[in-house]
């Protein structure tokens, strides 16, 4: 294992705004980092449940290619839609879920309730053009257990610090083309990124003035932060 998962981050183009709607429907608390950005905070999770809220300058372009999956409390996702979520897709003949659209244009899934099972991120969901060789990339980064469906799904298990069931890689035919809207952060298990260098990540940018972490790429070029290991 080379690092542990730390938390989600989330472009905006109004943090506080966008910072609100997921505070909202998450029943979670919106932190002003006083700096422009937000955070969400799900009461009594961890801070790997966090999702920073970053401000930025561009706006969504693309398919978002990273997004979570959520268990509803209720039997349709009018609560979200009251929040201000989009219906982008409702559930048909080929899926059994809603597609939504936050205020920013981030889609997301949501999913009925399931039996023992509660309202909620559940999955984090990566778009993928190899999902098997992408999970068992990261499973050799953070740890846990490989399965891949007859669909060509791949998911990870167990996970080192990850809050939730399932890190999911989908198959889809394009590949990445433009920055992530949503990424993820590690924590280092040593004090320099050398080992997920050498596993095959990309060095985009070390520590600086304005920076304490480095930033990578995954094989597929999905964008992370590399934080050193927490004292």
């Amino acid at each position: 294992m080379i690092a542990r998962f730390k938390d989600l981050c989330l472009d905006a183009a109004d943090a506080h705004a966008l910072g609100a709607f997921w505070a909202r429907i998450l029943d979670a608390e919106l932190v002003d980092t006083g700096d422009g950005d937000t955070r969400v905070d799900p009461s009594g999770g961890a801070s790997a449940d966090s999702i920073w809220v970053n401000q930025v300058p561009e706006r969504r372009t693309v398919k978002t290619r990273v997004h979570l999956d959520l268990r509803l409390a209720q039997a349709s996702p009018a609560a979200l839609l009251e929040a201000g979520a989009r219906l982008v897709r409702e559930p048909d003949s080929e899926i059994s879920w809603w597609v939504l659209a936050d205020p920013d244009g981030n889609q997301f899934c949501a999913f009925a309730p399931g039996e023992n099972s509660r309202p909620g991120p559940f999955e984090l969901v990566v778009d993928s053009a190899e999902p098997s060789a992408q999970a068992t990339w990261w499973a050799g980064v953070v740890g846990g257990e490989v399965e891949v469906s007859d669909e060509g799904h791949a998911s990870i298990t167990g996970a080192a610090g990850f809050p939730w069931d399932h890190w999911v890689f989908d198959p889809v035919p394009e590949r990445k083309s433009v920055k992530n809207r949503m990424h993820w952060d590690v924590d280092l298990t040593e004090p320099a990124p050398t080992a997920l260098i050498r596993a095959g990540a990309t060095l985009l940018r070390e520590p600086d003035d304005a920076v304490s972490w480095w930033v990578l790429a995954d094989p597929e070029g999905n964008e992370f932060c590399a934080f050193p290991p927490r004292d």
